[in-house]
């Protein structure tokens, strides 16, 4: 059976991996007003970010249509989908329903992962579905293994900029401002169930460093022969420092480092990282 992956565009992926992994991205739409960006691969995201930052108002996203999915569902043989969180997004309930076109139409049924993350969370996932279809695993034991890693993976995402989570109102102006005068980091982290939590507040770019090794150390989970992902926004020289630390402290078969898509961007804001093991 020949596999196609299928992932919504805060999948942050090269095209180099999109290709060679086998993957199409389906992508969401952000929105700055009346202004759409359509997050492909046709996307300015340096123009996008500029607008972003003068852009007064809340920044908001729309997920893909449910005939975005079923179109990419029924040109594949066989699929897996990995979307945003449900709790977040509604790119999982809209492929549920792209599915279900998709069989209504005499086309097999892909399976849909809810990744319970965003960003580097889902193309961890990626890569682990790519290396399980390439060793000839089943479909069934591919499931099965995959949904158990979702269960125990790990994603936090370091904050340098906080326009965005202010605009959003997840993040008061007073305290926005007390944050960035008193340069702390903020790390926020999946929290296995689908939401996003406070995790650490950190003073300074060193302590946040810290802390983010800390997490991979506490986590209990298992690096050697592993991945993990590094997303960033426009902050490579923070992420090959980070790569190079943990590569020197821990055992992981590959650390990625990939910039951030336009939605990643969105929410991750300028400079930000986002990391998955």
């Amino acid at each position: 059976m020949s596999y196609r992956i299928i992932a919504d565009s805060c999948c942050d992926m090269t095209q180099e991996m999109k290709t060679e992994m086998r993957v199409d991205s389906i992508p969401l739409t952000m929105m700055l007003g009346n202004k759409e960006f359509c997050d492909d691969e046709h996307l300015d995201i340096a123009e996008f970010m500029d607008e972003m930052k003068n852009y007064p108002g809340k920044p908001a996203s729309a997920s893909p249509s449910p005939f975005l999915y079923q179109e990419a569902i029924e040109a594949a043989d066989d699929a897996f989908i990995v979307t945003l969180s449900a709790k977040v997004s509604g790119s999982y309930s809209n492929a549920v329903i792209g599915n279900n076109m998709a069989m209504e139409n005499g086309n097999g049924a892909a399976y849909i992962f809810d990744s319970k993350s965003a960003s580097a969370g889902e193309t961890l996932i990626a890569l682990k579905l790519h290396e399980l279809i390439q060793a000839g695993i089943s479909k069934a034991v591919i499931i099965e293994s995959v949904n158990r890693f979702i269960n125990s993976m790990k994603t936090y995402c370091a904050f340098e900029n906080y326009d965005n989570l202010q605009k959003n109102g997840r993040l008061g102006k007073i305290t926005g401002s007390l944050v960035q005068i008193l340069n702390i980091r903020l790390i926020i982290g999946a929290d296995g169930n689908g939401e996003f939590a406070m995790f650490e507040k950190c003073r300074g770019l060193k302590h946040m460093i810290r802390q983010l090794l800390s997490l991979i150390e506490k986590s209990g989970r298992e690096t050697e022969n592993e991945n993990l992902v590094i997303s960033h926004c426009n902050n490579p020289t923070l992420a090959e420092q980070l790569r190079t630390l943990i590569k020197e402290r821990f055992r992981f078969k590959q650390v990625y480092v990939i910039p951030t898509g336009g939605l990643s961007s969105l929410y991750a804001d300028d400079k930000g990282i986002v990391m998955a093991f």
